[in-house]
């Protein structure tokens, strides 16, 4: 979805090839992502695989998602890394305890801790951003990749605390090239359900 939400701001065409959980697996995917993962990136002879790096390359090679200030690019950057290495790393244990390991025994007493880790970054963020519509002057890559990792709260209920990262994620959500990337990966979903 960070992908398609990228193209979709700097107005880039582009194709989807979909990947079956068997076909992550095979050396053809293999040979794309090393880990057996998604999403993969093809342009000419250039291969990326994990989503910051391809958001990075086409933020880098488009305008529209990195500032021409200096400081300000930095700044962007910077928040790419923040969202991707210190945001989302708690948000991703829990969702592995509960989907992964929620039979496990240790899992009760673990669940209070990674959700105070949560809390904790989000408090952090939600400070910094104040009332500001963004996370810097003007929407950017660090705003794209911060407002996906958070979208991975969904339904928690972690966001209803923090009115501020409510109304951030829902202004990302707002913009048009969001709108148009979620419709095409909903209609990817529904295909794939139907089929």
């Amino acid at each position: 979805m960070r992908v398609r939400w990228a193209l979709e701001e700097v107005g880039q065409p582009y194709e989807v090839r979909l990947v079956s959980f068997a076909e992550m697996k095979e050396s053809a995917h293999i040979a794309l992502h090393p880990f057996g993962q998604i999403p993969t990136y093809e342009e000419g002879d250039l291969v990326l695989f994990e989503s910051a790096a391809i958001v990075f390359h086409i933020a880098e090679n488009h305008p529209g998602l990195l500032p021409e200030d200096p400081n300000a690019r930095a700044r962007a950057i910077t928040w790419m890394f923040a969202a991707q290495n210190t945001v989302e790393p708690p948000i991703l244990e829990r969702e592995t305890a509960l989907l992964l390991e929620h039979d496990k025994s240790w899992t009760e007493h673990r669940l209070p801790m990674l959700e105070g880790r949560i809390r904790k970054r989000l408090t952090e963020l939600s400070d910094r951003l104040g009332g500001a519509d963004w996370l810097d002057e003007a929407f950017s890559v660090g705003d794209l990749v911060m407002i996906g990792v958070l979208r991975r709260l969904g339904s928690s209920g972690f966001l209803n605390d923090y009115p501020n990262l409510s109304a951030y994620v829902a202004r990302g959500e707002a913009r048009p090239a969001f709108k148009r990337a979620f419709a095409d990966q909903l209609a990817v979903f529904t295909a794939s359900q139907q089929a």
